[in-house]
């Protein structure tokens, strides 16, 4: 049999002589199939990546175009408005006088009458110019449609080829043609986008219409105009193509255009990338990578034939047959444990000084992170200690001394021992040792895991509720003996219910756990945080020096928990409100001072969120009288302590009464008139605003069906609904039903938004707004330029009123640009087919300015204050609620 293992063994160093060289083709294969398909990927990348960037630079072009041919639009509605109130003559001069159109990017704004002759400029040299045979001016002369026109200057102008015109029809009262707006703009205004160190040095910039020759261009390199293909087609609102060819650019370079179609205006922005920048990088790795693979082949091929010559080498010096394996080898390698045989070797006075591994399975060798072959023979002294320990020689003699040794200990988890736990026998056996190895690292893994369920919370990983509360006491105990302060917070993320509601769980446990994580990164080893229970957390800071190093802590806490997470594709901004207790100042034990950082978390909650909070005694206090407030609160729900009281809005030209606001008050039976501003947000955050506001609906169609039986001579009244009701989407459900209980038309009623309520699920807003419209309800954008509200967003939404917030209306009279910003929400809405209503008027000179723009209605304490139902009564008899001479214009 030794024979033939001997034969086995020849022919198997006969095979590698073939086997290197054969690997070493099969890798220099392999390298260069990784190089290559690395190289195109490269390539593609790039390729995806220029494409990408085009796209982007497109996207934002388009956004710049909009937003700056928006101002435009906005300049031409305000001097349409400004032609047709009768600001004609020297309109333009004036304005210019004023500092308006000093601007180097307006070449020319001009006033053009019926006839076509520039009636008003602000180059003076063009008035009395005959414009009337203009391509523009016969299309705003034969076309009724008002909407900004974007085009080429006419020679007549002499302006040149890089400007853009801006034009808009003026009407008479009848909608008669009675002129045109007119702007020229210098077209580096909207070209001057990015420079040649975002779009590279052959980079293309243009805006063109798409229903007009016009074509703007901007070249980095400083190459001529014209060099866009005059074929250019846009078939799609938005793209990204690769450019090339005879058809394509003038200069005949390869080009990624990106472009992107104004949804408001009929233009469209382009940005072109070179291709052959683009490539640059992919075309230096491509020859980087192949210079390497060539030395690399080169260096497989040589080990390749180094390797054969050994191996040819080795058939010929290897001889050696494999000893004879012990009896008891077949039993040993069938089992599970590892096993070997240690011999002990002596000194010349009988003492132990080391062990020789006689013999051993493969199974115990691998405990070693060794093969059987190198272990037999090595001496115990000399084996890496680091498995077993640096007494591992000691161990070996002790067992020996007592004949018997047992323990369990740790493996390491490099995976040289193939396990992480091991429990090793030693048995005396003559003059050496019998040793077994077994893994139990399974046993182990499952007590592990059983200590970790009751200490760590499941999904974030930090110690559980239960595990801190059992620390926290000793940490104070020791704090106490060493006479040292901790600090305990108590974190509560804010806005965490919103985005479990609006996301789903799944999201809701990714944010804890990623807050966890910033947590964790944010405290020092001695520091302790745990998850206290849904989105709370526990941190202990042991030690601390004092109430300013907790506050830094807390701060920095604060705001690493308002940057925004991560989650999927979507980020989510929470935020987090702290309380936090010393140790003993504010709890001599565990107990106290949890429920003292909780007090203190939200009273900070209720300051504004987003902030932390010392602990301070009076907190009690307030917290008691939070609770006797909302105890009360919801008494007055159930008792009907609620009054409403009304605003009336009235005509500015002659003070006549068009509507009223309804104005909710508490008239508490001990308390007397509680002000809005102490219940409201209480009512908000705890939900029952959305029970009061429905009372609200009710109240207000039972006192105008009470008025319409006395006879008083009816205006509408207008509801406020919080962001809260409106998007729970029950609004027109509840208002149908008061107006049918108390057969009150909807015309009498009118519902106030404000603009945050609108921010949500746009298509459920237009179908709820659809309802309450199919009520014959009408619609109020309120305290409007408080929130965010798009042009594009007030078309959507087909309100019928905006409602001025007073902040506005207190500028009227103090400076020349509120009264401008004033008259361009006055426009903007009336062309949108929307009245204006202006809040907290309270002079006489604010009247005027207002009546002036043509405000529609004004609401204030110069008209008067909100007053009860009785009162309100006497003024709709009154009717005129401004004195005449106040009226006279």
């Amino acid at each position: 049999m030794g024979q033939f293992t001997e034969q086995g063994f020849i022919r198997s160093r006969r095979f590698l002589v073939i086997v290197w060289p054969v690997l070493a083709l099969l890798a220099c294969a392999v390298l260069w199939s990784v190089t290559l398909a690395r190289a195109h990927g490269e390539r593609v990348r790039a390729d995806a990546q220029a494409r990408k960037e085009a796209s982007a630079y497109a996207a934002a072009y388009e956004q710049y175009i909009t937003r700056s041919v928006g101002q435009m639009d906005q300049i031409a509605m305000q001097l349409k408005y400004s032609w047709e109130h009768g600001a004609r003559g020297e309109l333009l001069e004036q304005l210019r006088r004023d500092g308006m159109f000093t601007d180097a990017a307006f070449s020319v704004v001009a006033l053009v009458d019926r006839s076509g002759v520039v009636r008003s400029s602000t180059r003076p040299t063009l008035r009395g110019l005959d414009l009337s045979a203009t391509s523009f001016f016969r299309q705003h002369q034969n076309a009724i449609s008002t909407a900004l026109r974007v085009g080429m200057v006419p020679p007549q102008l002499a302006l040149g080829d890089d400007e853009i015109l801006f034009t808009r029809r003026l009407d008479t009262i009848d909608d008669e043609f009675d002129g045109v707006v007119l702007l020229a703009v210098d077209a580096s205004y909207f070209t001057s986008f990015v420079g040649p160190e975002t779009l590279g040095a052959d980079g293309l910039l243009a805006v063109a219409a798409s229903e007009s020759p016009l074509r703007l261009e901007q070249h980095a390199s400083g190459a001529p105009h014209h060099m866009l293909p005059r074929d250019a087609a846009w078939t799609a609102d938005a793209g990204v193509e690769l450019v090339k060819g005879p058809d394509g650019f003038a200069d005949g370079r390869a080009r990624i255009m990106g472009w992107r179609r104004s949804p408001v205006y009929p233009l469209v922005a382009t940005v072109s990338l070179s291709h052959e920048t683009a490539l640059a990088g992919a075309e230096g790795y491509w020859q980087e990578s192949r210079n390497r693979a060539l030395a690399a082949s080169t260096l497989l091929l040589v080990l390749g034939a180094v390797g054969a010559l050994l191996s040819r080498r080795l058939v010929l010096r290897e001889r050696e047959q494999e000893q004879v394996r012990r009896a008891y080898r077949t039993a040993t390698e069938s089992g599970n444990d590892g096993f070997f045989m240690a011999a002990a070797v002596r000194n010349r006075k009988g003492e132990i000084v080391d062990f020789t591994i006689d013999d051993c399975n493969e199974r115990g060798a691998s405990f070693f992170g060794m093969t059987r072959h190198a272990l037999v023979g090595s001496r115990v002294a000399r084996i890496d200690d680091g498995l077993f320990g640096s007494d591992l020689l000691a161990i070996y003699r002790k067992a020996m001394e007592a004949g018997f040794h047992e323990d369990e200990r740790p493996l390491p988890g490099d995976g040289r021992a193939q396990a992480r736990w091991g429990r090793r026998r030693l048995v005396r056996v003559g003059n050496g040792l019998a040793v077994t190895l077994q893994d139990i690292s399974e046993r182990k893994a499952h007590e592990h895991a059983l200590e970790r369920l009751a200490n760590q919370d499941g999904l974030t990983g930090l110690a559980s509720r239960s595990a801190f509360l059992e620390q926290l006491p000793v940490a104070l105990d020791v704090a106490r003996e060493r006479q040292r302060a901790l600090a305990l917070l108590f974190i509560d993320l804010d806005e965490f219910k919103h985005v479990n509601d609006a996301h789903g769980h799944g999201a809701g446990d990714q944010l804890l756990k990623a807050a966890a994580q910033r947590l964790q990164s944010l405290l020092r080893p001695s520091d302790r945080v745990a998850r206290f229970g849904g989105d709370e957390f526990l941190v202990l800071l042991d030690p601390c020096e004092g109430e300013r190093e907790v506050g830094a802590v807390a701060q920095r806490i604060v705001d690493a928990l308002a940057a925004p997470f991560a989650i999927g594709d979507d980020l989510h901004a929470v935020g987090a409100s702290i309380g936090v207790a010393l140790f003993p100042r504010d709890g001599a034990d565990a107990e106290t001072l949890i429920k003292h950082s909780d007090m203190a978390m939200y009273a900070g909650k209720n300051d504004g969120k987003g902030r932390y909070r010392f602990f301070d005694p009076t907190l009690s206090n307030s917290l008691r009288a939070r609770s006797r407030l909302k105890q009360n609160l919801m008494e007055a729900i159930e008792d009907d302590q609620f009054v409403l009281h009304y605003q009336p809005r009235v005509d500015p030209r002659d003070g006549r009464l068009l509507s009223m606001e309804a104005l909710l008050r508490w008239q508490h039976p001990a308390l007397g008139m509680v002000p809005p501003g102490e219940f409201i947000p209480l009512a908000e955050s705890t939900g029952m605003i959305l029970r009061i506001g429905e009372l609200v609906m009710d109240k207000a169609c039972a006192q105008v069906a009470a008025w319409r039986s006395e006879g008083a001579p009816l205006v509408p009244v207008s509801i406020n609904v919080s962001a809260r009701q409106f998007q729970r989407g029950l609004v027109p459900q509840q208002l149908a039903a008061a107006l049918a209980r108390h057969g009150v038309p909807g015309s009498l009623v009118e519902v106030e938004i404000t603009e945050s309520a609108m921010m949500s699920d746009q298509d459920a807003i237009l179908a709820e707004l659809a309802e309450l419209r199919a009520l014959g309800i009408k619609l109020h954008v309120d305290d409007f330029g408080t929130g965010y509200s798009s042009l594009s967003q007030l078309q959507r939404l087909r309100m019928d009123v905006l409602k001025v917030d007073r902040a506005f209306t207190a500028e009227l009279g103090k400076s020349n640009e509120g009264t401008v910003f004033f008259q361009a929400i006055v426009s903007m809405a009336h062309a949108l087919g929307m009245g204006v209503v202006a809040e907290g008027v309270e002079t006489m000179e604010q009247l005027a300015i207002l009546r002036g723009l043509g405000c529609n209605e004004v609401q204030g304490f110069l008209v008067a204050r909100p007053m009860p139902a009785r009162e309100m009564a006497q003024m709709m008899k009154r009717r005129y609620l401004i004195d005449t001479a106040v009226r006279v214009a």
